[in-house]
């Protein structure tokens, strides 16, 4: 299927200006395009007309016109859309209809009336196509988030549509389960010459395989539609807020000028020979020394265990400290227990062994609330945080809730919108924003608090480079001159190297390791058995051969510190 837009544009309800402006834009059957952008660029809201959602559940004005096949899209229906277009929504929740995981992925065909027994071969390999045969009977709401974007995207596998959508479909996942999620995209296309689409923020995992075209969107125009060599050795990405690959930056810090026909799309293509000398030599030049305080402990965690079953132990005797004024990370594969950290720490659930005192005080001992006067965390998904219909309001909804007085609430809420880049929405209404925005506001809802312990659960998730950067430094300031511990939850190796320095690594519910996050990060074994994966940065090391991948990364970090 041939897909068009025209002089197309597109003006949400809610909004004055359009979102989308002027998009002219064709995709040819069986291409493999990404679609990236910094957030609110308007690429979500393409995809979204690409699936029918606009006009059918999302309203507002639109000008040009979309085409299938040569057919204007206007008059079509919600079922025309979903024909002719699959999507995997970013927003996993919201796309479930089973009860089980083999009903959500059965769901389609049902709707082609097959039976049962046609049915259940299908789903069954399907399932094992994901990693999801264990899982067949298990409710999708009690599922990780990485299992749940598996689920969705095993749900429109056993259909048979033209085009299928990928809307930020690594958004949840572990380095592992992401490159294993791009490769079954990749042999899909090959097998099926389907028509793929894939919106994302993460332009390094995604070119893992091969692509087509990348299409840049910025401020709801198309900035650039190039090959991948094209864009990542032009000055785009980086002009508009967009993180390259990190064996690229490797590149360029050690003074390298990269050309389109060494193939800078992918480290295993790249011709290193000419990058070789200069990357060594970079590579061997004297280390600053770090200089480390002792510290004591804020956060002590002693024989942690929760079972959600009485059966599956999603922590098993887990004990780790968190010091005061560490920037932490919690590593692990979906599943691995780490969320169940969070909502131990909480009080959302109780442990069915263990403690977590966190300075001197035991948690079993505080309510819910009392808790979330010490300890803020950000969710992974925006939309289980956020009550409120307005922007302020929902930043200011604690310290309402505290009893501040309006005058003083006023003032904190401005600094905070300011210092999250969200002033110019203070007004809107939370509906507007993109994912990432969200995820903005239900941080600056809980650093407005000033918590002792602020713990973000996959920070990164739906955000641009750009944006998670400018957070992640205020956020880092705030922990080296206001002393505020961060505990950091991802899967966003990027964001680990560069924010943190001790890594806490779970699997199958147990505590695999505790060591210096650099360490963590050259032992391929141990990060295997945590679905986590060697960085580009490690293996561009190997491939040099004489450098020490330790020495190399630590190198590259303290680059990356200085140009910040």
């Amino acid at each position: 299927m041939t897909i068009e837009f025209s002089n197309f544009s597109f003006r949400y309800a809610s909004l004055d200006k359009p979102t989308l402006k002027n998009i002219n834009l064709r995709i040819e059957q069986g291409e493999k395009i990404v679609i990236i952008g910094p957030s609110g660029s308007g690429k979500s809201t393409l995809g979204q007309c690409l699936n029918g959602l606009i006009p059918h559940s999302i309203k507002g004005e639109i000008q040009g016109c979309l085409t299938f096949n040569g057919q204007a899209t206007t008059d079509f229906s919600m079922d025309q859309f979903t024909e002719q277009v699959g999507t995997v929504l970013q927003d996993t929740d919201n796309q479930f209809v089973g009860l089980t995981v083999g009903e959500d992925i059965a769901f389609a065909l049902e709707n082609q009336n097959l039976s049962p027994a046609q049915m259940y071969p299908l789903v069954k390999a399907t399932a094992q196509l994901v990693d999801l045969e264990q899982l067949l009977h298990q409710a999708p709401d009690d599922l990780s988030g990485g299992q749940k974007q598996r689920v969705s995207l095993a749900g429109i596998l056993v259909d048979d549509v033209e085009t299928l959508l990928f809307d930020e479909p690594l958004a949840s996942l572990d380095p592992v389960s992401g490159k294993r999620t791009i490769e079954i995209i990749d042999e899909l296309h090959q097998k099926s010459g389907k028509t793929i689409i894939i919106i994302e923020h993460r332009l390094e995992d995604v070119l893992h395989r091969l692509v087509d075209r990348i299409i840049l969107m910025d401020q709801g125009e198309i900035i650039a539609d190039m090959t991948p060599a094209q864009l990542l050795t032009s000055d785009l990405l980086a002009k508009h807020g967009i993180r390259e690959p990190l064996y690229l930056s490797a590149l360029k810090a050690a003074g390298c000028e990269i050309r389109a026909e060494h193939h800078p799309e992918s480290l295993a293509k790249l011709v290193l020979e000419p990058y070789q000398s200069a990357l060594t030599q970079w590579a061997q030049q004297p280390l600053k020394q770090q200089v480390s305080e002792p510290k004591s402990p804020l956060l002590s965690v002693r024989g942690l265990s929760y079972s959600y079953d009485g059966q599956r132990q999603a922590l098993d005797d887990l004990s780790f400290d968190v010091f005061h004024g560490e920037f932490l990370s919690v590593l692990g594969k979906n599943g691995s227990g780490k969320s169940t950290i969070t909502k131990l720490l909480m009080g959302v659930i109780e442990p069915d062994a263990g403690s977590m005192v966190l300075n001197g005080v035991d948690l079993s001992t505080l309510s819910i609330f009392e808790r979330s006067q010490k300890i803020g965390v950000v969710m992974q998904n925006p939309n289980h945080m956020i009550s409120h219909h307005m922007i302020f309001d929902e930043v200011a909804f604690g310290l309402r809730n505290r009893g501040d007085d309006e005058a003083s609430i006023e003032q904190k809420v401005e600094q905070m919108l300011a210092l999250c880049g969200l002033s110019k929405y203070r007004h809107w209404p939370i509906e507007a924003l993109s994912y990432g925005q969200k995820k903005r506001v239900t941080i600056a809802s809980i650093l407005v608090m000033e918590p002792q312990l602020l713990i973000l659960d996959e920070p990164t998730a739906g955000q641009d480079y750009r944006n998670y950067t400018a957070m992640l430094t205020f956020i880092e300031k705030l922990n080296k001159e206001l002393g505020i511990t961060v505990m950091i939850i991802s899967h966003d190796m990027h964001l680990v190297l560069e924010y943190t320095t001790r890594s806490v690594v779970i699997a199958d519910s147990r505590l695999l390791a505790d060591q210096a996050m650099v360490e963590v990060f050259t032992q391929p074994s141990l990060l295997a058995k945590a679905n986590l994966s060697t960085t580009s940065l490690y293996e561009l090391s190997c491939r040099l051969g004489n450098t020490d991948p330790l020495n190399f990364m630590t190198h590259f970090i303290q680059y990356e510190k200085a140009a910040l």
